[in-house]
């Protein structure tokens, strides 16, 4: 077992790290920004190491000062959590040359699966159902094109090969705007990403979001955990997550589960990692695999029982997998909100002090968060200050739980979005489960 790691994150995930470390003994080196010495995970880590000013590329992107953290703590390992550098291949890789764990896929794997056009061509080899597309890097020829989206057929999205969080796409309705489609979603690519490939795919209109949870551990075994519906979205970004999706039999979840498990011993995949599909007419298409922990895996993690956090650390000490397929187990349903800091009108970030603050509580009702009365939000970071998840037996008890949670949360001296919550558990077709991917965007007028 691992005796001691860095985490190289901050907020909520490096506070649900630090616990999962503490139940097994791991010590815990806590690396921070100047912004964040006040950080909850900060102030109960056994080390914590400054490593640069608030600025992220100074810091939570700063790889030489986490793996400098790393050498002079003596740590073993380094968990990435969530977004920053969790799925850099090259900071996974200097992770390992440096003689670290990288809690985590292999640089390779993360680099096969990051880039998207060679994410879809592996899981076409490994007969993972995908939306039908370009199958390669669009070229600077105009015609060639108008052909492949002929074939394909209107409308169609054009995507940046390392694109995410909703940026690097553009949908196209008619021949007449995709060149310049195309032209300006390589721009995006390149000043986001610095990589400016970009690919062409069907676009579906009314899909779901449905993703599958899937654990390796590298040594030939692999597992699917169910699958979540993350289709309240805006400008594809989640806001409501929760497990299992309506209308997935367990037959069906036992195909496209084993499919995913499957890819993923293929591939060599190690650790937690998550199968992103758009579910349409009762057919899974893959659209990418993200190479970390989701923020949404609490939702997973109360209707299985199973601590990922725990399974990424014991498969990281070299363990294997702790879990057989035949263990895993669905019971109830669970829903998850996250909690944002930002103006419930333009959603725009609203940092500031927190000046009162009440958590929610009751039977199957689960708060992560890294916030506090007196707890200042900087404006450096994403907007997330929290995730509310609500367990019941049925999805009917799971949102009346929601219900009365966010009602119970106050979080006061900045603006949240715990109304838009509160309107979107008490919209009728959510709770009648008539939604898709479009559906909030709708309903918003934007």
């Amino acid at each position: 077992m691992l005796n001691k790691i860095v985490i190289a994150n901050r907020g909520e995930i490096a506070l649900r790290i630090l616990r999962a470390c503490k139940e097994l003994g791991i010590k815990t080196v806590a690396v921070y920004s100047t912004a964040d010495s006040d950080l909850k995970h900060v102030l109960l880590s056994d080390e914590t190491i400054c490593i640069g000013p608030a600025i992220s590329a100074k810091s939570y992107l700063n790889i030489p000062a986490i793996i400098s953290a790393a050498e002079i703590s003596g740590a073993q390992a380094i968990h990435p959590g969530y977004g920053f550098l969790s799925e850099d291949a090259d900071f996974a890789e200097q992770v390992e040359r440096s003689g670290f764990i990288f809690i985590g896929p292999k640089s390779e794997t993360i680099r096969l699966m990051g880039d998207k056009v060679s994410g879809i061509a592996a899981m076409k080899n490994f007969n993972v159902p995908c939306v039908p597309g370009s199958n390669a890097p669009l070229s600077n020829d105009g015609e060639k094109n108008k052909t492949i989206a002929k074939l394909i057929g209107y409308p169609v999205i054009i995507k940046a090969s390392s694109g995410g969080g909703g940026r690097g796409m553009r949908v196209v309705h008619n021949e007449k705007d995709l060149e310049s489609s195309i032209h300006l979603t390589r721009t995006e690519a390149k000043t986001a990403f610095n990589k400016e490939i970009v690919y062409m795919e069907k676009y579906l209109e009314n899909p779901r979001h449905v993703e599958i949870q899937v654990m390796a551990d590298g040594q030939g075994n692999a597992i699917y955990l169910a699958e979540r519906d993350c289709s309240m979205q805006r400008r594809y970004q989640k806001i409501v997550e929760e497990a299992p999706a309506l209308g997935i039999t367990a037959e069906v979840r036992h195909s496209i589960g084993k499919c995913c498990a499957n890819a993923c011993i293929k591939i060599g995949y190690r650790g937690a990692g998550t199968f992103e599909f758009l579910y349409e007419n009762g057919t899974f298409y893959f659209i990418e695999m993200n190479t970390r922990i989701q923020v949404e895996h609490p939702v997973t993690e109360m209707i299985t029982g199973i601590d990922l956090i725990k399974e990424q650390l014991n498969i990281a000490s070299g363990l294997p997998l702790s879990i057989k397929q035949k263990d895993v187990v669905i019971h109830g349903h669970a829903i998850e909100c996250r909690i944002n800091a930002e103006d419930p009108s333009t959603c725009l970030p609203s940092p500031g002090k927190i000046t009162r603050f009440h958590s929610p509580g009751g039977f199957g009702i689960r708060w992560e968060s890294h916030i506090y009365s007196g707890y200042t939000v900087p404006p450096y970071y994403d907007s997330m200050i929290g995730k509310l998840i609500s367990f019941g037996e049925t999805r009917q008890i799971a949102i009346v739980r929601m219900k009365n949670a966010l009602n119970e949360l106050i979080i006061d001296g900045i603006q949240t979005n715990i109304e838009l919550q509160k309107m979107i558990i008490n919209d009728k077709n959510f709770q009648q489960g008539e939604t898709q991917i479009h559906y909030l965007e709708k309903i918003l007028g934007i």
